[in-house]
């Protein structure tokens, strides 16, 4: 164990370039929600993964981008923080477009880091454009972070994931490792289920809906060899949002609820029991109150 090496990487980006499908992808296992809506992942994350020789602590973040609400405010803190005492910033960034506005935002954020981990540029979904478009888009994103080591690999193909994860390991201190070998991540079976829950809805709902939606876990029982009962809240803004939620007859909530129950059952092992109702907290993303009862406590 005298050369292992072991710690901490915090994964940044804006929204929806790929960081909780990359969390997934290299631990071969879901911990994290995804869906195709941008800020999907609303608070840090671990995912812990130990190979032979290593141990690499991925810290899955907030999309950064311009906030418009407290809530958004709450998404760029808790990316921000998620740098302090790490040893390695992947800067990911989504291949298949030029930079934007929220890419150079990262940057200037990395350039005004008073303590300076390792910073390696991933460039995701290479699987999404040929070659020489590839290497355009390299230069560019290269252009903002000139010193940083760029990889370029594919989340979701899980092409050349064995790569970064050699030249990330590369990077890690010579340290014991921090997790038991067998530990995937630390949020607890009923956060992940939490999650899972509001991944449901950001996949089915419209677009006016998914971001205005925040998830309660009102119970969580184990019943034994039956599996486990869970209840849950789902919060909207807008009274007119309750009846989009529900559905008609129910028919949307019962298909959240049966998507979510599958992931949960896959995540968990076993058999789970899931009941979600829907209730209104106007304006909940702006009420700093209301997130404080949903976990988003934005700092002074």
């Amino acid at each position: 164990m005298t050369d292992f090496r072991s710690g901490f990487i915090a994964i940044l980006g804006k929204p929806n370039v790929g960081k909780s499908t990359l969390v997934n992808s290299l631990l071969g296992q879901k911990i994290a929600a995804v869906s195709p809506r941008p800020q999907t992942t609303r608070r840090r994350q671990l995912g812990i993964l130990t190979i032979a020789d290593a141990q690499l602590v991925f810290v899955d973040t907030p999309g950064v981008h311009t906030p418009r609400h407290k809530l958004g405010q709450f998404f760029n803190q808790e990316a921000e923080q998620a740098l302090d005492g790490v040893d390695i910033i992947l800067f990911l960034v989504d291949a298949s477009s030029e930079p934007d506005e929220d890419d150079q935002r990262i940057a200037g954020l990395l350039a005004a880091l008073r303590r300076k981990p390792d910073l390696v540029l991933g460039l995701n979904k290479l699987d999404l454009l040929p070659a020489e478009v590839l290497e355009m888009r390299r230069v560019a994103y290269q252009a903002l972070v000139p010193e940083a080591p760029a990889l370029a690999f594919s989340a979701t193909g899980r092409l050349g994931l064995d790569e970064l994860i050699t030249a990330l390991t590369a990077h890690l201190p010579v340290r014991p490792p921090e997790y038991p070998e067998d530990q995937l991540t630390d949020l607890f079976e009923r956060e992940i289920a939490t999650e899972l829950i509001r991944e449901a809805a950001l996949i089915f709902l419209r677009d006016e809906v998914p971001h205005a939606l925040a998830v309660r876990l009102d119970e969580f029982t184990e019943r034994g060899e039956e599996g486990a009962f869970i209840a849950a809240t789902l919060f909207v803004e807008r009274e007119s949002q309750k009846g989009i939620v529900i559905g008609e007859g129910g028919a949307m909530l019962k298909k959240i609820g049966s998507a979510a129950r599958k992931e949960i059952e896959t995540m968990s092992g076993r058999k789970v029991f899931l009941e979600l109702r829907v209730k209104l907290s106007k304006n909940w993303r702006d009420d700093e109150e209301a997130l404080r009862r949903f976990g988003y406590k934005i700092k002074d």
